[in-house]
């Protein structure tokens, strides 16, 4: 009782500082109950008079600190459960959070790595980001070829705990929710909360993001113009990463880049060709490439930071992007449609036909127009739109990376305004098709399917014991029949008085459980 007051307390917390920053304007009252119109309206009578109209939801987040920012950071990648309004009002949510102080940071590293911090590090500097999760120092280790800097990322003191209690109190408003308003449980609130609490225990393990970071340095180490900070292991705990520091121009410095020589236009399509490799290729891509997290070193290569948050794509989802994007690109939409329906994202009970013109009402308006001015990210959140209609269910990895191709898309045109994003993908997008759906690929994809059949020729044997035990089971409770102790007719005689209608579905439930004994106990 006393830990429901708490949670409840927190969340009318909540509630008022999203009210006063004017956070629940986005809120379409005419999807609310009528009781749910009335506590909206008297909720808004505390908005603060000249709350800035854009940038009110990621202000109220940001007031309310560092597990609602990220919260906030997650539900920016869902529009599918907020609408476009919000996430779109979450894209400007920054996670910059005031440093801790570094006499915690080295109580942290000597805990962590069980070493005082003047034997691991040459020099350990002050913080020079600081992040709701982590912040980050740079550092310098001795090495046997001499001196190397480093950057060191600590996981903030305590910062466990005040999740946790946020995350308690996000799950008492999902479940109230779900129980009081019947219409919320279509928004899955409490899986959603789940999903976040999953996503931050990994984000606060930092070895998880150190596997993330080897993962992508193994995907990538043919790629000439990409590459991954190299990490220290012996450096790297669950609360302490530290890798290779990066002596590199952010991509949003235009200017810095000029001055250094490097050419823009040939970045960007790194940009963009990278993200795609990462994606479709590889099935693993960086979903927090903001400009912050990119950087070009002095060779040109495109180099990238931060791995904790990342993104995946099964081989079905890869070939349903790259047929999605090729078929845009060549005008196929018919081709595009099919694609939804092989992989058994649109229900069967819709025409083809109807989705291809759907389709097309997308794919048409871009071919009339130069080709700066289309963009891809926002073709992929038309379909999403579109699909819709078709009760298309949405896939929360294409979500994430849609919202993570708009970001992607950004930076690249941030380089070179007239970037063709078209021209620029097909390359990737027709060499993985070219690869994994032609013949070497279904060379591969048979292959595949003759060692699956060999695992289960070679379990045979196995199964048809066990099918043999389960027919003599079968034989000896028709020989002896199924027996029902006493007390149980007794509570079934019972449960039928009390419960009228339900009495021949009891009985049936005490049987099947008898049987279910009788087989497999």
């Amino acid at each position: 009782m006393i830990g429901a007051l708490v949670h409840l307390g927190r969340n009318l917390r909540a509630g008022f500082v999203l009210a006063r920053e004017g956070a629940l304007s986005l809120v379409d009252p005419t999807a609310l109950p009528p009781s749910g119109r009335v506590l909206l309206r008297l909720a808004r009578v505390v908005e603060r008079p000249g709350a800035n109209r854009e940038g009110r939801l990621a202000a109220a987040l940001t007031r309310l600190g560092p597990s609602y920012v990220k919260f906030g950071q997650f539900l920016a990648t869902r529009p599918d459960l907020i609408g476009m309004a919000a996430a779109r009002d979450l894209e400007s949510l920054q996670d910059r959070m005031a440093p801790f102080p570094q006499d915690e940071a080295i109580r942290v590293i000597e805990a962590e790595l069980g070493r005082p911090v003047r034997e691991l590090f040459a020099v350990f500097g002050e913080p020079v980001a600081a992040a709701s999760i982590a912040q980050v120092h740079r550092a310098t280790i001795r090495t046997p070829e001499g001196e190397r800097e480093v950057a060191v990322k600590v996981v903030r003191p305590g910062v466990r705990g005040r999740f946790n209690r946020d995350l308690q109190a996000m799950r008492f408003a999902a479940r109230t929710a779900e129980r009081l308003v019947p219409d919320t449980r279509r928004l899955r609130l409490v899986e959603v909360v789940e999903t976040l609490a999953r996503s931050v225990t990994m984000e606060m393990d930092l070895r998880l993001e150190a596997a993330a970071m080897s993962e992508f340095a193994e995907n990538t180490k043919e790629d000439a113009d990409f590459r991954v900070p190299t990490l220290e292991w012996d450096l790297t705990s669950r609360g302490v990463l530290t890798s290779e520091w990066i002596d590199g121009i952010k991509l949003n410095r235009s200017e810095a880049i000029d001055a250094a020589g490097l050419d823009r236009v040939a970045l960007s399509r790194t940009v963009i060709q990278s993200f795609l490799r990462h994606a479709i290729r590889d099935g693993f891509f960086h979903a927090d490439m903001h400009p912050g997290n990119l950087f070009v070193d002095a060779g040109g290569r495109l180099v990238a930071v931060d791995f904790g948050i990342a993104g995946r794509l099964g081989m079905k989802e890869r070939r349903f992007l790259a047929e999605i994007l090729i078929g845009f690109i060549r005008r196929d939409y018919r081709r595009v449609a099919q694609v939804h329906f092989e992989a058994g994202y649109v229900p069967p009970h819709h025409s083809v036909d109807d989705f291809a013109q759907a389709i097309r009402a997308i794919g048409e308006p871009i071919h009339q127009r130069r080709a700066d001015e289309i963009s891809m990210a926002r073709v992929l959140t038309l379909l999403f739109e579109v699909t819709a209609l078709f009760d298309m269910r949405t896939r929360t990895e294409l979500v994430m990376l849609q919202k993570t191709m708009v970001v992607v898309e950004g930076v690249a045109r941030g380089l070179d305004p007239h970037l063709d994003m078209w021209s620029t993908s097909e390359p990737v997008v027709r060499a993985w098709i070219e690869r994994n759906l032609g013949p070497i690929g279904r060379v591969e994809d048979a292959g595949r399917g003759l060692w699956t059949l060999a695992g289960v020729i070679a379990d045979l044997p196995e199964m048809a014991q066990r099918g043999e035990r389960l027919l003599e089971k079968l034989e000896r409770i028709a020989d002896r029949g199924v027996g029902v102790a006493p007390e149980a007719i007794e509570r079934a005689g019972d449960a039928a008085t009390r419960r009228g209608v339900l009495t021949e579905l009891a009985i049936w439930i005490i049987a099947l459980s008898l049987l279910y004994t009788a087989l497999f106990g």
